[in-house]
């Protein structure tokens, strides 16, 4: 069975938000042994293993992981010491971590393509099937065709939703207030009569949720991430890479349409810069971007943990896509000196329930209980304490071996399995472009897109004065150069497939 928890607010890898600091970075490694110590247990010759995490860090982290540490050293010779970076920080941190060589053992994989070419990421090609054969069996395989680099396997994805699709998620505290009717919603721009509605009436409200990680997402598929804007649109040319920021891509009119809401006041007015956290189950938001598939069962994962009647609509394609099969990626440092118990650490994440399930439910008997039936929980009113909390799945596991909740029906299952055999994979799902030529180029272009992209994806930016510049800059910065490269590796890529 498979599930998926999700992130509550928008980020980078398919809308994020929440935001916890980590002090600084240097507190992090200034210890050039952190992946070297040592348990405190009897056995001191077990490692403790450095482990970078995005997001909020539990309350209970410290008995999480105690828990989680047990099995660890039983089971893969090792212990685990994670550590969380804040959804704002994770990514500048975790590029700062990897171009300096910090010694660490497991992270969350941030610009996996071009990492993992420069050789930052351990090669698991082999180090996989020798200690993580059960975990390589799990998993779909668009994940391991979206993650093969030259003919070479870096990551161990998250097996979760195969597809996904970008949803506007309505807080239906004011949708019931107004009586609003959002059936036809399809578009960002069908958004703006509730926006206005809410906005006039609510003006303390976080009409669109937007922060500085939000980017309006629409049916394409980028060939490496959001930071070098080239990719197949879907709803045109598959067989062209195209810049979807230039005149005549249908990035432009949302980008207008965003720019319209700030200045309309219904888009927060620091969103470029904001870290802000709008809790799903308050009240300080009305519309936000969430990611959905098949094992959320539509709006019932939301609902369950909110306690509210939330309504999504789904605005992009369920196409299984390069982004999705690169969601959560989990690699091993280069620089580690213990890569077989990293290994073995994730194969344990991946194959064990009672370790997957302690994490992502919280202590079992005091969060949740298992009901005796198919693999079933029900959650107990403790789950919902703010001082017991859990991980999330969608970051952490395979979801395969995650207990479903009780209220969740075999028809809902069955629904869920047919979605994911019939799911379309994108034109460009398993082309993985070679940088080795353009890597001064892509590091140019994520400065630019860096600088424009909060202003010009919130809103802020009108994108009538600011695009030009954008794509001014992309030009001196060598996306041409990129553009061309990656087109004549897709070309031969297509022919290969012919």
């Amino acid at each position: 069975m498979k599930r998926n928890w999700k992130k509550w607010v928008f980020s980078s890898m398919a809308v994020l938000g929440i935001s916890t600091m980590l002090g600084a970075c240097g507190s992090l490694s200034a210890d050039d042994e952190k992946s070297d110590q040592k348990s405190g247990d009897a056995n001191s010759d077990v490692p403790t293993l450095l482990f970078y995490q995005v997001g909020e860090a539990p309350k209970n982290l410290d008995q999480l992981l105690d828990t989680a540490n047990k099995i660890l050293e039983k089971e893969a010779g090792a212990r685990i010491n994670m550590q969380y970076i804040g959804w704002g920080d994770f990514e500048q941190k975790m590029n700062v971590i990897t171009s300096s060589g910090e010694n660490y053992d497991i992270a969350l994989a941030t610009n996996y393509l071009n990492n993992a070419q420069k050789g930052a990421y351990a090669d698991l090609t082999e180090l996989s099937k020798e200690y993580a054969s059960e975990t390589l069996d799990y998993l779909d395989q668009s994940y391991i065709d979206g993650n093969m680099v030259n003919g070479k396997l870096y990551a161990i994805p998250v097996q979760g939703n195969t597809f996904a699709q970008q949803m506007f998620t309505f807080n239906p505290t004011f949708l019931d207030k107004y009586n609003l009717d959002i059936s036809n919603v399809e578009k960002l721009e069908d958004l703006e009569p509730f926006l206005k509605t809410v906005h006039e009436n609510e003006p303390n409200v976080a009409t669109l949720s937007a922060g500085s990680g939000w980017k309006i997402n629409k049916n394409i598929d980028y060939i490496i991430d959001a930071n070098v804007p080239l990719a197949v649109d879907l709803d045109g040319d598959h067989s062209k890479i195209i810049n979807p920021f230039e005149e005549g891509e249908s990035t432009l009119p949302l980008l207008k349409t965003m720019h319209k809401y700030y200045e309309a006041g219904y888009v927060p007015q620091d969103a470029a810069t904001s870290q802000t956290e709008y809790p799903t189950d308050g009240d300080t938001w009305f519309v936000r971007q969430e990611t959905q598939g098949p094992q959320d069962f539509g709006d019932y994962l939301l609902r369950r943990v909110t306690g509210k009647e939330i309504v999504s609509k789904a605005f992009t394609k369920p196409i299984k896509t390069i982004a999705q099969a690169r969601m959560a990626n989990f690699v091993i440092s280069n620089n580690s000196k213990h890569k077989e118990e990293a290994m073995k650490v994730l194969n344990e994440l991946n194959t064990n329930p009672e370790l997957l399930n302690g994490l992502v439910y919280g202590p079992e008997g005091e969060t949740w209980e298992k009901t005796g039936k198919d693999d079933r929980v029900r959650f107990l009113d403790a789950y919902n304490d703010p001082d017991i909390t859990h991980m999330s799945a969608w970051n952490l596991a395979n979801n395969d071996i995650l207990y479903l909740d009780e209220d969740i029906t075999d028809e809902q299952v069955k629904e869920k399995d047919e979605l994911m055999k019939k799911a379309e994979a994108s034109p460009i799902l398993g082309f993985n472009f070679d940088t080795s030529n353009v890597k001064t180029e892509i590091t140019n272009v994520n400065n630019v897109v860096a600088q424009y992209g909060p202003g010009l994806y919130t809103g802020t930016l009108d994108p009538d004065k600011a695009v030009p510049e954008f794509l001014e800059k992309l030009d001196k910065a060598g996306i041409k150069k990129i553009q061309e490269e990656a087109q004549k590796q897709f070309d031969e890529f297509l022919s290969n497939k012919e």
